[in-house]
């Protein structure tokens, strides 16, 4: 049976597009058939609810740190050739996941106090993708329920300290940030168009940062900061003795940080007709693409993360192989 979600299309079937119909959502707060709801879906990470109406979908953005969300799905158009390319960090620009699942896993090692301990292949959606916050609140709830998100984040960022300054001496752990494969001629192709360019992390500065500069070196493209057009992170951690920003809150799939890149970074007014469908954003995970949606512009889904198993790919406009792939999309030369 066909089904309209508003703000996505019509979907024959549901398992195939990563979909999973449900009676109920929001925690609650809406049920198929009562108030105008006529679905209910949510991809297979369940990270987010979309209730549709007739004409129009909200996306219910739940939060493992207590605070869930509500926003409208508004369509997203994309005229090529972009003017903007709102491009993610790890997992599309930089091969880094790997790294910072490890240090995850070795957080959740210290608060158990056990050497030994091992992430299952099961958990790998919830430390990734996310905020570190939520991320630790998973390993947490499922291996150390006895301990608290603060004294996790003690650990983590001693742990980010430690590893980063390694790094950033040439001493840390062997390709820890490695350059997604073409990225160095996919960024110079798009600026030599014309097109600007904007890096968007959910990771705190602290940790993203040193990943831009490290892959830049390898490249020898010179400072990021002068590149790119608009860089955007989650801000900095709060800690003891230091003024943090908002970030653990409001990280991917919120749509702020492509919000803020777009409208503040760039200085692209959605309120301006034909504006948005001349800007397309760039990601690997389910958060991402929620999170670019939701800001009110297309996705191109890049291969190798995690949007087939988090069920989101009925959110892009196409998956691309390669950062070469999507060059034609981008530039309007297919």
């Amino acid at each position: 049976m066909n089904i309209n979600i508003p703000g996505i299309g019509t979907i024959g079937d549901l398992t195939a597009a990563g979909l999973i119909s449900l009676a109920t959502g929001g925690n609650g707060r809406y049920a198929v058939g009562q108030q105008g709801v006529r679905h209910i879906v949510t991809p297979l990470d369940r990270k987010v609810e979309f209730i549709a109406y007739d004409d129009y979908t909200l996306c219910f953005v739940k939060s493992a740190m207590g605070y869930p969300a509500i926003y409208p799905l508004e369509p997203a158009e994309y005229q090529s050739p972009a003017t903007a390319v709102l491009m993610d960090l790890d997992g599309t620009s930089v091969h880094s996941e790997h790294f910072w699942i490890w240090v995850i896993e070795q957080t959740t090692t210290r608060l158990l106090k056990n050497p030994k301990f091992q992430l299952d292949q099961a958990d790998i959606p919830h430390v990734s993708g996310h905020s570190v916050s939520e991320h630790l609140q998973h390993c947490i709830g499922k291996y150390a329920p006895h301990k608290t998100v603060e004294e996790a984040r003690g650990h983590y960022f001693d742990i980010v300290h430690y590893e980063m300054e390694e790094i950033m001496q040439g001493r840390g752990r062997p390709n820890a940030f490695e350059p997604a494969p073409g990225l160095k001629e996919f960024l110079l192709e798009l600026k030599g168009h014309g097109v600007r360019i904007g890096l968007v992390t959910s990771g705190l500065y602290e940790k993203a940062f040193p990943e831009i500069l490290s892959a830049f070196r390898t490249l020898n493209m010179g400072d990021p900061k002068t590149f790119y057009d608009a860089i955007i992170s989650a801000g900095f951690a709060i800690r003891p003795g230091q003024v943090g920003t908002l970030g653990e809150l409001t990280p991917k799939p919120h749509p702020w940080l492509y919000a803020e890149t777009a409208r503040v970074g760039l200085g692209i007014d959605p309120a301006k007709p034909g504006v948005r469908q001349r800007v397309i954003g760039m990601e690997d995970s389910g958060a991402g693409v929620v999170s670019v949606r939701l800001a009110g512009f297309a996705c191109l889904g890049v291969a190798g993360g995690n949007i087939p198993a988090s069920g989101t790919q009925a959110l892009v406009q196409t998956m691309c192989p390669t950062l070469a792939d999507a060059l034609p999309i981008i530039l309007g030369k297919r």
